[in-house]
C-alpha cells in the first residue's frame, strides 16, 4: 500500500493485529463542536485586541484554519500554531493559568470552557458506521484503541456509552502526564500501540485530521486510513494517508475466520443448548469459572461477595467429574478462602498467581518486579481518592483495584484521571478495565486467557478429547473467551450489551448454577 488511493478496503488479521482510532471526527461528531469553540475563542480574542488598540488578525476561518492549525493537535499547540500564523506571539504560561490570562495556556483553558458549553448545548453524536466497524474488528480478534488530543475524551465516550469498546485509551490527560508530543508527532499513536502490545507495522491508524495522518505516517504504522469529512481527500493523501475514504462504511473486516457473534445481546442461551455446545461425541470437560458476577452476584462492596452453600456444593460435585478452575481478579488467598474447596484449581490476580491440587503452583516469574511499583501506586491512589466519596481501593498481590461502583455519577469522571496519572508514573504497570473498576497490573502479556491456556497445557488438557468451557461476566473474561474461540466454549453472564468473543450466554448466577448442574447430568 505504497501509493495512496481513494477506495474501499478490507482489514485482515493476517496483515494487522490492532487498530487505533482518533476520537473527534472519526468516532464522534464532535469536530464541528470543537471548530465552533475555536472560532468563538479566536474571534472574541480578536475583538478584545481591537478594543485595546493592539494589532489584530484575520478572523478564524473554520473551512481553512481549523484543519490547518488546530485540528487533531493538543489544545495549547493549536493556540500557538494559529496565533503564530497570524503573527501574534504570546507567552506560553502555565497549564493552571485562569481562562482570562493572556497566555497560550490561558486561551487554551478558555477554549476548553467554550467547548464544554457547546457540548452541553448540542450533545454528542456518533458515526454509526465507525461503531459498526469497531465491533466487527473486535469480533474478528483485533485489539482497538482510542486516541484524542482532548482532555474530555473519557466524558465524551461515557456520554455515548462507548467506553467499553476500546482496549486502550491515550487522551490529552495521558499525553500530558507522560510528556508526549502532540500531532504531527506520532507519540500518542505509538503509546496506544504499546499499550495494545502491538508492533506499529501491524497497526492501523484511522484519522480525519491532517496532523493525524501525518503522525501515523511518521510513526511507521502499517496502514494510515484518512477519513475525509470535508470533501478534500487530496489533502489527507498529501499529508500521508495510504487510503482515503469518505466514511468508514467503506472499510470492512476480512471474514475468512468468521466470528460466531458480535454482542452479548444476541447470543443463544447456554442453558437451552447444553447438548449443542458439548457436542454429540462424549468428551472430557475442563470448566473455568469467574467468581464475582458468575458464582456470586455483583455486590456494592467486594468483601460482601459470598459464595452460597448450594453453589459451593454444585462446584464440588462438578469437580469430582471434571477438572474445575476458578479464575478471578481477586487475590489467590482471597478467592480460595471464599470458595473453600481443596479439589479445584485457583488462578488469582487474573492468572498471575495459580495453585491447585497435587502441588500445582505458578507465580508469573516477571510479575515480582512490579510489586514495589504496586506498593507505591496503592499509597498514592489511597491519598488521591480519599476526597472522592465511594471510591474504594482494593490491594491484591499483583494488582491494585480502584472501585467506583459507589461513587456518585457526577463524580465518576474524577476517578480515571487519578488512575491515569498514577499509571503514567510507572511504565512497569498497565491500566485494566472491569465493571465499575479500574486496575493497575504488571505491564506484561498475561491475562485470564493466557492463564487458561497455560493450565490446559500444564494439565495435559490441551487435546481434541477435552472441551474447555469458560464462564464469566466481566470485560477481563473476554481474553479467556478469545483464547477459547477456536477450541472451546465461552459463556458470558449477561449484563449490559457489549461486544464479546463468547458463543453463548446466561442471564444470572442462578442460571450459572442450573447450567453447571446440567453439565453434571450430561456427564453421566
Amino acid at each position: 500500500m505504497n501509493e495512496p488511493t481513494t477506495s474501499a478496503l478490507a482489514l485482515a488479521r493476517k496483515d494487522f493485529d490492532t487498530v487505533v482510532f482518533d476520537l473527534d471526527g472519526v468516532v464522534t461528531r464532535t469536530a464541528t463542536v470543537h471548530a465552533a469553540a475555536w472560532k468563538q475563542l479566536f474571534d472574541a480574542y480578536r475583538e478584545d485586541r481591537l478594543r485595546r488598540n493592539l494589532p489584530a488578525y484575520e478572523p478564524f476561518d473554520i473551512g481553512h484554519d481549523y484543519r490547518l492549525y488546530v485540528d487533531g493537535k493538543p489544545r495549547y499547540d493549536g493556540i500557538r500554531s494559529f496565533l503564530e500564523a497570524r503573527g501574534i506571539d504570546l507567552p506560553y504560561g502555565h497549564r493552571q493559568d485562569p481562562p482570562e490570562a493572556e497566555t497560550v495556556c490561558g486561551l487554551g483553558n478558555r477554549k476548553n470552557i467554550l467547548f464544554q458549553q457547546q457540548l452541553e448545548r448540542t450533545g454528542v453524536q456518533v458515526y454509526d458506521s465507525t461503531l459498526r466497524l469497531i465491533r466487527a474488528l473486535r469480533a474478528r480478534g483485533f485489539k482497538v484503541a482510542i486516541i484524542s488530543a482532548s482532555e474530555n475524551c473519557s466524558a465524551i465516550l461515557e456520554a455515548v456509552q462507548a467506553r467499553d469498546l476500546f482496549h486502550a485509551q491515550v487522551d490529552g490527560k495521558v499525553a500530558a502526564a507522560l510528556g508526549l508530543n502532540g500531532k504531527p508527532a506520532p507519540d500518542v499513536f505509538l503509546e496506544a500501540a504499546r499499550r495494545l502490545g502491538s508492533d506499529p507495522a501491524r497497526t492501523v491508524v484511522v484519522e480525519d485530521a491532517l496532523a493525524g495522518v501525518e503522525a501515523g505516517r511518521r510513526g511507521g504504522f502499517g496502514l494510515v486510513i484518512g477519513v475525509d469529512r470535508t470533501g478534500k481527500p487530496e489533502r489527507l493523501k498529501e499529508h500521508g494517508a495510504h487510503v482515503v475514504v469518505s466514511d468508514l462504511a467503506a472499510v470492512t473486516v476480512d471474514a475468512t475466520h468468521p466470528a460466531t457473534t458480535v454482542t452479548t445481546a444476541n447470543l443463544p442461551s447456554a442453558l437451552q443448548h447444553v447438548e449443542e455446545l458439548t457436542g454429540s461425541t462424549p468428551r472430557k470437560l475442563a470448566v473455568f469459572l469467574d467468581y464475582d458476577g458468575t458464582l456470586t452476584p455483583i455486590v456494592a462492596h467486594p468483601e460482601d461477595a459470598l459464595l452460597s452453600s448450594p453453589m459451593r456444593d454444585t462446584v464440588r460435585r462438578l469437580a469430582h467429574a471434571h477438572p474445575v478452575a476458578v479464575v478471578s481478579g481477586r487475590d489467590l488467598a482471597d478467592v480460595r478462602g471464599r470458595v473453600g474447596l481443596d479439589e479445584i484449581i485457583y488462578a488469582g490476580s487474573h492468572g498471575f498467581d495459580i495453585a491447585g491440587p497435587g502441588g500445582l503452583r505458578r507465580e508469573h516469574p516477571e510479575a515480582q518486579a512490579s510489586l514495589a511499583a504496586l506498593d507505591e501506586a496503592e499509597t498514592v491512589l489511597r491519598e488521591r481518592t480519599a476526597a472522592i466519596p465511594g471510591a474504594q481501593i482494593e490491594r491484591k498481590k499483583y494488582s491494585v483495584a480502584i472501585h467506583f461502583r459507589n461513587v456518585e455519577p457526577t463524580r465518576v469522571p474524577e476517578v480515571e484521571p487519578v488512575v491515569d496519572a498514577v499509571a503514567a508514573r510507572h511504565s512497569i504497570l498497565r491500566k485494566g478495565h472491569g465493571k465499575k473498576v479500574f486496575e493497575l497490573q504488571p505491564n506484561l502479556d498475561w491475562h485470564k486467557g493466557r492463564a487458561v491456556a497455560w493450565l490446559l497445557q500444564t494439565l495435559d488438557l490441551d487435546s481434541p478429547g477435552v472441551l474447555p468451557i469458560y464462564l464469566g461476566d466481566d470485560l477481563t473474561d473476554e481474553d479467556a473467551f478469545e483464547a477459547l474461540r477456536r477450541r472451546g466454549v465461552g459463556i458470558v453472564v449477561r449484563d449490559e450489551p457489549r461486544p464479546t468473543a463468547a458463543r453463548y450466554a446466561l442471564e444470572n448466577v442462578a442460571e450459572v448454577q442450573a447450567f453447571l448442574n446440567r453439565l453434571l447430568t450430561h456427564s453421566r
